[in-house]
């Protein structure tokens, strides 16, 4: 059952139905950023991604790896004044489980260099995974913006990555995961704990390309279930335009890397 209380200030993005999803029918110049996943690490514990310098995220401490994931979808804004940075109001996207593409994790492992452009790579060559409007309104189909789950065929790697769920925000403002792709009723309600800006060097989006998304930690509100820690790393674009107008609304694509833990 999708949730009934999703927002809804989406521009309109065109969407290809497949399944499973595939290929954006044009392609982009992938970026090529500072490897934040270093080619040494241990298959048997993969290592949450930092910027390279300055602040970084604090870790896990104790919880335990359960998911690495991919998410595609938009980042929602909207605008007070003319000129004014737009206000974030949620997200949108739908999660993939790429847990074994971490470096020397599996027979199916990428290099660290193709792991960490898999974010650009999404972005660039995969559909945006939404539901849009058909009735000339900037937004998804309200009553139920994800279509049906599907795994991901992404460039260049063999096998479909597995739906794991939707990404989304409550009508209270609540970072939502429901992980229904999990098959054990993992469900999480967060609050940010900190964020940090994205690298200098990482995606910075389609046209415009306006910058990537922060990174940040998400910790449970207390209503979680199976999961207490959520981590958006690797990002690619996501950043708003400028505001040309009061009450502008803007929906920028964006993909993530969600790493999953619980205690």
């Amino acid at each position: 059952m999708q949730p009934n209380s999703l927002f809804t200030l989406f521009t309109v993005l065109g969407l290809t139905s497949a399944s499973p999803l595939r290929r954006r029918c044009s392609n982009s110049t992938i970026p090529t950023p500072t490897d934040q996943v270093n080619s040494t690490s241990s298959a048997a514990t993969p290592t949450l991604p930092t910027t390279g310098s300055g602040t970084q995220l604090d870790g896990p401490g104790n919880a335990t790896l359960k998911h690495i994931l991919v998410g595609h979808g938009i980042q929602n804004y909207t605008c007070s004044v003319s000129g004014a940075t737009a206000s974030s109001v949620g997200a949108l996207a739908v999660v993939w489980d790429i847990t074994d593409l971490y470096p020397g994790s599996s027979s199916s492992s990428l290099s660290a260099s193709d792991f960490n452009l898999l974010t650009s790579r999404v972005l660039r060559t995969t559909e945006i995974p939404l539901n849009m409007a058909s009735n000339g309104s900037a937004g998804a189909v309200v009553a139920s913006p994800f279509p049906a789950p599907v795994d991901l065929v992404i460039e260049g790697i063999t096998s479909a990555v597995k739906f794991m769920g939707h990404h989304f925000f409550d009508a209270s403002g609540t970072p939502t995961f429901d992980l229904s792709g999990a098959g054990d009723g993992e469900y999480f309600k967060g609050k940010k704990d900190a964020n940090i800006s994205a690298p200098s060097d990482a995606d910075k989006g389609l046209d415009p390309a306006t910058g990537a998304v922060d990174w940040l930690r998400l910790s449970d509100k207390g209503t979680s279930t199976g999961v207490s820690l959520v981590y958006r790393v690797l990002t690619a674009g996501g950043n708003p335009e400028t505001c040309t107008d009061a009450g502008q609304t803007q929906s920028i694509p964006y993909t993530a890397q969600y790493w999953i833990y619980s205690n």
